[in-house]
């Protein structure tokens, strides 16, 4: 083997990495998208108040199943539809973070107060955050709070990505009713509690910004609330024993394991830090769209249109279907924008567990090309001077 051939296999991966990014925008798909911008950008209230509501009634009414029957096969159904119920309005904090001010009046307060305050999980945590996600010099760099190129980490990474999901509710626990207290007696620690454990995201580097004017505002009252169910979910205990908040934490890490399954498929998780067009950004990115119905189960609120969503921002949830098949329409089977498009979450999930798996191979294939002659030569005679003696 040459000293080019060994010196070449590193940059070679890295100019692929480098093309992968650089795709070419399709400028036809990205103006039909802004043709379905245009027609379907408004939000519908009756919608998004129904479907919200409905979750939140059945989940929390599965959650009460759960705690007081004394069936087996009840609690079970009951934590089944609760976990189900409740995952799905959740979800609608997806939908907040892109919601035109003034277009659902009332709702960011409404779902706060009965989602975001009981799950632990108030808007503030997400909002602010998941823009960056989308800001177009950001997406898959390392300044993006919600990206890492899971595709191309070790396989153990993936199980890790799942169980930290699964210890949701006590890292909330511990975030709200024990570290915000905490940072209110102790100005310090509030700086690290703001910067480190106060949003959403998967990028371990991520520090947040201290929040400003009504947001500020918004955030206190969030995280007091948020502060409070913590608490009396720990006192919960003395009043009524432990088999309410085991149900509860039970069915919140399930929710959450769900979520963290959809984000692991949401993505190719390819990009290594390069700053990509919007073409590649969308290709980076997955729909699951019918015939097939079980991706509107473990994908709610429109994150079945995940890729088409990254094209459509503003576009409300209810609406993403109808852009979905209009953009099929105009441009075809074999368009850029069919390329987006994955059969569900099993193929998804095994195509990343392949490619976690190559890029180790592909790692030990580089680190045994450029070993130098010169350090073989030493181990074989460190080795045979091994034996001679």
């Amino acid at each position: 083997m040459t000293m080019h051939e060994t010196m070449s296999a590193p940059s070679v991966a890295a100019a692929t990495r480098t093309a992968r990014a650089n795709v070419p925008d399709d400028a036809v798909m990205l103006r039909t998208a802004a043709e379905m911008t245009r027609d379907y950008s408004t939000a519908n209230p009756a919608i998004y108040w129904a479907d919200f509501l409905g979750s939140a009634v059945i989940g929390y009414a599965g959650l009460a199943g759960a705690i007081v029957l004394d069936s087996v096969p009840l609690v079970i159904a009951c934590g089944l539809v609760a976990m189900l119920a409740l995952y799905r309005a959740s979800s609608f904090i997806h939908e907040l973070t892109h919601i035109r001010k003034g277009a659902l009046p009332g709702f960011r307060l409404g779902w706060n107060l009965i989602v975001g305050a009981p799950l632990m999980i108030p808007s503030f945590m997400y909002e602010g955050v998941h823009t960056q996600h989308h800001a177009r010099t950001r997406y898959g760099t390392a300044n993006d709070p919600e990206y890492l190129p899971l595709a191309l980490m070790k396989p153990w990474s993936l199980p890790l990505f799942v169980v930290v999901a699964a210890l949701a509710p006590v890292g909330l626990i511990l975030r709200f009713g024990l570290l915000t207290p905490l940072s209110v007696i102790f100005p310090p620690l509030r700086t690290i509690v703001r910067e480190r454990f106060s949003a959403l995201s998967i990028n371990p580097a991520y520090t947040r910004r201290a929040p400003e004017g009504e947001f500020r505002r918004q955030w206190l009252w969030q995280e007091a609330g948020a502060c409070l169910v913590a608490l009396a979910l720990v006192g919960s205990v003395f009043a009524f024993g432990w088999r309410p908040l085991l149900t509860y934490m039970a069915i919140h890490s399930a929710m959450t394991v769900v979520n963290q399954l959809r984000t692991l498929v949401a993505h190719l998780w390819e990009n290594e830090g390069e700053a990509m067009t919007v073409t590649a950004q969308y290709l980076d990115s997955v729909n699951v769209p019918p015939p097939g119905w079980w991706a509107e189960v473990w994908a709610p609120v429109g994150l079945r249109y995940h890729a088409l969503h990254h094209l459509l921002p503003s576009v409300p949830y209810h609406a993403l279907p109808k852009a979905h098949r209009r953009m099929v329409d105009a441009l075809g089977p074999q368009s850029t924008y069919d390329r987006g498009n994955y059969r569900g979450m099993m193929p998804l999930l095994g195509k990343i567990a392949r490619s976690t798996m190559g890029a180790r191979q592909r790692y030990s294939s580089v680190r045994k090309r450029t070993v130098s002659p010169t350090s073989r030569n030493r181990k074989k005679g460190a080795q045979a001077a091994r034996k001679g003696g």
